[in-house]
């Protein structure tokens, strides 16, 4: 029998163990959204009356997670200064960039030595999610199998990527494995910067600055890369365009 002859993405976490811990990826310069960024960092961006980092925190106490690293560098004392003031019921430890930017995958590898939980949540701070009947982390949660899988995404059909200008990231077979876009086509799933991963994924990753993608190439050739579909609402809000556009849908809800 194939190793994949079951639908791993589809099935319960057989442990059922809970999430404990996330990472939430606050180092970017924010430059699509510029002019809003000119003088904060891009987390402190408001989206429907509050910072986009305050809607992370907000899905993330709803999960039941208490421990959260946040990386900074542009405009790190802004940054830091907010999660003091408004951040105290969940434990929040710094990973500090402030010398030098390592992007989303040097970002979460530099910071690996202050998780100590296997999987643990890696969240971008320039989207904005609504749950759906399941919470999207306790999706996510639900349908993580240590045995199969390094990463497991969370991702949401290109016909329901609000504001997003993308053509697809990902092809996902029954079995929720992944697969990329090929340059030129379009691909029917959007990643939506909520992933679950393991500290396996990390192992002998590239030193200094890289991205995430090469880590996911990896798993994708070895068959451990999986996604699971979001089913509630989604906004790539990057650009201060989406903004406008996120709001005006989230008033039509």
């Amino acid at each position: 029998m194939s190793r994949y002859s079951k639908p791993l993405a589809l099935r319960p976490n057989p442990g059922g163990k809970p999430l404990e811990t996330a990472m939430v990826l606050g180092a970017g310069l924010g430059k699509r959204m510029r002019p809003l960024t000119a003088t904060r960092p891009k987390p402190l961006v408001e989206v429907a009356g509050k910072p986009l980092l305050d809607h992370v925190f907000d899905r993330l106490r709803s999960a039941g997670i208490r421990k959260v690293v946040v990386n900074v560098h542009y405009l790190a004392d802004a940054l830091e200064a907010h999660l003091r003031t408004r951040v105290q019921d969940i434990e929040v430890t710094v990973s500090d960039e402030r010398g030098h930017l390592l992007e989303t995958g040097g970002g979460v590898a530099k910071a690996l030595p202050l998780i100590a939980d296997d999987p643990f949540v890696v969240i971008n701070s320039d989207n904005f999610w609504v749950d759906g009947p399941i919470d999207a982390l306790r999706l996510l949660a639900s349908r993580w199998d240590d045995v199969e899988m390094d990463a497991l995404l969370l991702v949401v059909p290109l016909a329901r990527a609000n504001c997003h200008t993308g053509s697809g990231d990902f092809h996902m077979d029954a079995f929720g494995r992944l697969t990329r876009r090929k340059p030129g086509r379009v691909a029917p799933f959007v990643y939506t910067g909520i992933q679950l991963v393991s500290h396996r994924l990390f192992e002998d990753a590239p030193e200094g600055a890289f991205s995430t993608n090469i880590l996911w190439d990896r798993a994708i050739a070895k068959g451990r890369a999986f996604g699971v579909v979001h089913q509630g609402l989604w906004f790539d809000v990057g650009t201060p365009g989406a903004i406008k556009a996120t709001e005006s849908m989230l008033a039509d809800n």
